[in-house]
């Protein structure tokens, strides 16, 4: 029997028991390197997924539905923020669900949703004459459809994520995690938004597509179950993840931090894309696939610049303790995104530096606060504490990508980063005082030293 055999059985004929603070510790100690190498592929092609499809949107709606510049930021943020609405439906129910049937039932049909969706996409215009509906309603339920498929997978991979790792080996697991979603991110902008160009729009979506049912695929022969579906609870355990909210207060800031961190990607690729696609029409013989081909290098340096240094935010977590890690984060970022608000042409080259500032301190607010909140969640409730915390997240993407896309309209492309800059430095200063907080102590009641938090 091989080692994958051997833990699916464990996992499927020998319920663990909470009571049991060494059982887990056990099974992780039974995954061979090939599973780790499965997880982080699964999360690459995620990734791929999500990213492409985001960085496509701007220039699916300019050149295949004829989009003008004039409402390009609201109905940008617009469909962005109502795929995360309906992600705030489902996202904490989901993280639940995985508690009592598994992680990787979910992720299968995630995949399978997003990837048939992303497939049928291009005929939304011959769906819309046949409906007599307006193409862009058609749009929105499209990428609805599709960002569902995606709620449906990456909660649960960053839950399976804790399920493979020990408290101790975590921030350096997670980094590793981290590395391939800014390299999914990275081949994304660098690569793959190259091909609209050479391709088309609606090759280029077809391509994504297919990502997803290979996800599928590698999902159900890749991934096993770390820890026996158990919860006997027909409703989410409001109780007991509030009084956990309420005792540590390294948990209300890793949920702070979700509501802002999780949305940077999303900002970033949306508007910078959106402000690099409508400002070649103030330019001579500069098309609207040639823009978004340079912002698809400026973003995929933004990637690059994550993928190098989310390893080291990994070493610096283990070393100095997860607060101290989110200060540091924040701070960087909320200077990056400040510094946005200083350029004026997006095609010019100074873009770079707040770029490089921003991808820094990214691979911080990405890796601490979910490191954070793994660490304080019990493991008979982690999929429920991890779906609150993506809750908290989907709050933050609506919240920011509808006033960026008001203030993009409004007062400028620049506006929503300055934005967003304010609030990182702002949730600095809170953070600032958690780490200074002689009561915050041990985080976590149990048996589990998170002193060193």
């Amino acid at each position: 029997m091989n080692n994958c055999e051997k833990i699916d059985r464990t996992v499927t004929k020998e319920p663990i028991s909470s009571t049991e603070p060494g059982a887990e510790a056990s099974l992780v100690e039974d995954l061979e390197g090939y599973h780790h190498n499965a997880l982080y592929l699964i999360v690459a092609i995620v990734m791929i997924f999500l990213t492409l499809v985001l960085a496509l949107q701007p220039l699916y709606l300019s050149r295949v539905l004829g989009l003008g510049r004039d409402n390009a930021g609201f109905v940008n943020a617009n469909i962005q923020a109502i795929t995360e609405l309906v992600d705030l439906l489902f996202v904490g129910y989901l993280g639940y669900i995985s508690d009592r049937i598994g992680r990787i039932p979910l992720i299968v049909y995630g995949f399978l949703l997003a990837g048939i969706t992303a497939l049928l996409s291009p005929l939304d215009r011959w769906v819309g004459a046949t409906l007599g509906v307006n193409v862009l309603v058609i749009f929105y339920v499209v990428r609805v459809l599709m960002s569902l498929g995606g709620t449906l997978i990456w909660p649960q991979i960053a839950t399976l994520t804790g399920d493979y790792t020990r408290q101790e080996d975590r921030p350096l697991l997670l980094a590793n995690v981290g590395f391939m979603m800014a390299f999914g991110v990275t081949i994304v902008y660098a690569v793959f938004m190259q091909l609209p160009e050479q391709i088309g729009v609606t090759a280029t979506m077809w391509l994504a597509g297919l990502f997803a049912l290979v996800g599928a695929w590698l999902a159900k022969r890749l991934l096993v179950e770390m820890v026996q579906p158990r919860m006997v609870d027909r409703s989410f355990p409001f109780r007991d993840v509030w009084e956990l909210v309420k005792r540590e207060q390294g948990l209300r800031l890793s949920f702070l931090s979700a509501f802002t961190a999780r949305n940077d990607m999303v900002l970033v690729g949306l508007f910078l894309m959106t402000w690099f696609v409508y400002f070649a029409d103030l330019l001579e013989k500069t098309s609207h696939e040639q823009a978004a081909s340079r912002a698809g290098l400026v973003i995929g340096l933004l990637g690059l610049v994550v993928l190098i240094t989310i390893p080291v935010w990994g070493r610096v977590t283990a070393r100095i303790g997860r607060i101290p890690a989110i200060v540091i984060g924040l701070l960087i970022s909320g200077i990056g995104f400040a510094s946005m608000g200083l350029i004026l042409n997006p095609f010019s080259w100074w873009i770079v530096v707040p770029v490089i500032i921003i991808g820094v301190g990214q691979a911080g607010c990405v890796l601490v606060p979910q490191t954070l909140a793994l660490d304080l969640a019990p493991e008979e409730i982690r999929g429920s504490v991890l779906g609150v915390f993506n809750t908290v997240g989907c709050f933050g993407v609506i919240f920011f990508l509808q006033v960026g896309g008001i203030l993009f309209d409004w007062l400028g492309p620049t506006v929503p980063f300055l934005f967003m800059g304010i609030v990182n430095l702002a949730l600095f200063a809170y953070a600032l005082t958690v780490m200074k907080d002689p009561q915050k102590g041990p985080v976590m009641s149990g048996d589990l030293d998170l002193s060193s938090i």
